[in-house]
């Protein structure tokens, strides 16, 4: 049986019996927050990035809940001192893929950035990480998934019963395996990192073996399942509605027993998505099987993304993920 690896930082205390409640990061200032600004337009990459549909133009989809043109902001929370972007109402989902800077390592990561399913932090989960892996030889997939989708009702957390973004992922997986000899990557050698939401995303496309829509071309018949997986500070995996002291998933949740080698970090102190998400997805990934190796922080709040803060995660994250990729093999 496979062991979990679990490694603990920043004078992490012992988990026993629970986190205290109440644990969250320190407040804003107002130096903290700019004017939400949004304006209907559809996101478009620099030009280093070559943005591709998902799905044939012909191809009715299902729209996400509010059928309205894409638009694209900024959120109103700068990150270490800075703004960041959005986009939302997305109908149309795209795959931006970013080539690597100098040599070829031949793997490929499909990012997923968070937003709550609502929007898709475009820059800060998704560009920005971006441009870590693409100068680490590593070709970089930006994933712009549909959205928005509802995950709460009557103050309960509730999957819907048809998740776009997970279609979205699915499809976008199937794409690269189809396409990669095009685009010189190795098919052995494609994994997903996740934010908040897109952590989530992250582990329902490693954990569902068949496509969750109906086959639409070859694309479709390649395996969709990551080789591995990178989930940062994920939501959605624990049930929030168990007592504290319990790491059960989610009702929703799916674990598989060929799920991909999992690495998950997350900070003890995340005021949005607790550290349990982290925990009871990986020791379920664990009972069945699966390789994960996790690192949980004191500190680090949540959404930081690339974002560099006095929090040792925000500087460290990077290297383990590189560290790990090396001792799996990718690099």
């Amino acid at each position: 049986m496979q062991i979990i690896r679990l490694v603990v930082t920043s004078l992490l205390l012992a988990f026993v019996s629970g986190i205290a409640a109440g644990q969250t990061n320190k407040a804003a200032g107002a130096s903290d927050r700019i004017e939400k600004v949004s304006r209907q337009m559809v996101w478009a990459p620099e030009p280093d990035g070559i943005q591709l549909p998902l799905w044939p133009a012909n191809l009715a989809i299902q729209k996400p809940e509010i059928d309205k043109p894409e638009e694209v902001g900024n959120g109103s929370r700068l990150v270490a001192g800075r703004p960041w972007h959005w986009a939302s109402y997305v109908s149309r989902p795209t795959m931006t893929i970013y080539r690597p800077k100098g040599r070829n390592t031949r793997a490929a990561i499909l990012v997923l950035p968070g937003g709550g399913y609502q929007a898709v932090a475009m820059d800060l989960e998704g560009t920005e990480v971006c441009d870590l892996l693409t100068k680490q030889g590593i070709t970089c997939v930006l994933l712009k998934y549909r959205v928005p989708q509802t995950w709460r009702h009557d103050g309960v957390e509730q999957a819907p019963k048809v998740q776009l973004p997970l279609q979205d992922a699915q499809r976008a997986m199937g794409l690269l395996r189809h396409q990669a000899s095009y685009y010189d990557i190795d098919p052995h050698k494609i994994g997903v990192i996740g934010f908040s939401a897109g952590g989530h995303l992250a582990a329902a496309v490693s954990n569902a073996e068949k496509r969750t829509y109906e086959l639409v071309d070859a694309a479709d018949r390649q395996p969709s399942l990551p080789d591995f997986a990178i989930l940062l500070y994920p939501g959605h995996l624990w049930d929030e509605t168990s007592p504290k002291t319990s790491l059960m998933l989610s009702s929703w949740v799916e674990i598989s027993k060929n799920a991909p080698r999992t690495l998950l970090i997350h900070s003890m102190n995340d005021p949005v998505d607790d550290v349990r998400h982290s925990m009871a997805y990986g020791l379920a990934l664990n009972d069945v099987g699966v390789p994960v190796e996790m690192h949980l922080y004191a500190t680090g709040g949540h959404a930081f993304g690339m974002r560099v803060t006095s929090a040792p995660i925000t500087t460290e994250w990077p290297k383990l993920v590189m560290d790990w990729l090396q001792s799996i093999k990718v690099l």
